[in-house]
């Protein structure tokens, strides 16, 4: 059972009509070139995970003079998938980039796009973090395991809000339920276009649980007006007090990794400009200091390294998507 809220999907195909122009301008006002005018393309809301990250790079690049005039264009909707579209379509330009992540993978599989990200030209994978299931601070769970008790004996009673279909959050959930037994079809999963709204209708108890980043609701975990009763790091994170589902008795983990892809045909000396901007900014400050900010992880890894690893999450993604009915 999957219900949708928000408009993101009926709005979702004009997006990209404004945001292409945008993307049009700013690379008519200015000098040819990433070094001068590179476009961040978040394919999410203002304020949402990739937006998060495109505008950390943006703010990473120009206050180290790495870009000139670096702008972020919002392409919202399926998750990630129409920014996805539109890079496709944009061959051989070096002066435009897109976030993108697991949420991404997951939506090519659950929307039949027939494209995916092994089609664009892969720069750098730039940080991970993970899922928090929550309930409201009046929930009677008190631990995942009192939840799934109850889950596992009427599924369609307890609605959990998440992002968008086939995003991480929607597949943490086919996750859960598949370790505990459930039929996917049971899962009484809502769909919501973004993560500000998880955490209204939380806070107001229209929903039993909520799934998002620990970012996005750690402020009201730490405040006392919700309650995380897992998070889906394979191991114990620093400085969250938040036991792994592992730890709390269900063998579920999922990492959510972000990372930035150019578009395809992008190549030469193109392409090692891109990389050079891309490795130049994730070794200032200012990208040190969002990392930690926004409690991301990250690792040393290079484009052959990335490409390799959006192969392989494609191929497991799907498996997990097959797997758990979704």
């Amino acid at each position: 059972m999957i219900k949708k809220v928000g408009k993101w999907v009926a709005l979702g195909a004009l997006v990209p009509v404004v945001a292409l122009a945008g993307i049009d301008a700013h690379q008519a006002g200015a000098v040819s070139g990433a070094r001068t005018g590179l476009t961040i393309i978040a394919p999410a809301s203002a304020g949402g995970g990739w937006d998060t990250v495109a505008r950390e790079l943006q703010a990473a690049m120009r206050e180290n003079g790495v870009v000139s005039n670096p702008q972020v264009v919002n392409m919202p909707g399926a998750a990630g998938t129409i920014g996805l579209n539109q890079l496709l379509q944009m061959h051989g330009r070096e002066d435009v980039v897109l976030v993108t992540g697991t949420t991404m993978v997951g939506g090519i599989e659950v929307n039949g796009l027939g494209q995916d990200l092994t089609q664009t030209v892969p720069l750098r994978r730039l940080a991970d973090d993970y899922m928090v299931l929550a309930v409201p601070a009046s929930s009677p769970y008190r631990t995942l395991e009192e939840f799934v008790a109850a889950w596992q004996k009427d599924p369609g009673a307890l609605s959990i809000g998440g992002g968008s279909l086939g995003g991480t959050e929607h597949v943490l959930s086919g996750l859960m339920g598949q370790a505990a037994g459930l039929d996917p079809e049971d899962i009484n999963y809502i769909s919501y276009s973004g993560g500000g709204e998880i955490l209204t209708s939380m806070l107001s108890n229209s929903i039993d649980a909520g799934i998002s980043s620990y970012v996005e609701f750690g402020s009201q975990i730490e405040s006392g007006d919700m309650r995380a009763l897992a998070i889906s790091a394979p191991e114990p994170v620093d400085g969250i007090e938040v036991p792994t589902f592992h730890e709390a008795g269900l063998e579920v983990d999922l990492i959510n990794w972000r990372g930035v892809v150019a578009a395809p045909g992008v190549a030469g000396e193109d392409l090692e400009e891109l990389n050079a901007i891309i490795d130049e900014t994730v070794a200032t400050g200012e990208w040190q200091n969002a990392l930690e900010r926004n409690r991301w992880d990250s690792e040393e890894n290079t484009a052959e390294q990335f490409s390799a690893f959006i192969a392989e999450e494609t191929d497991r993604i799907r498996s997990v998507i097959e797997e758990a009915g979704l």
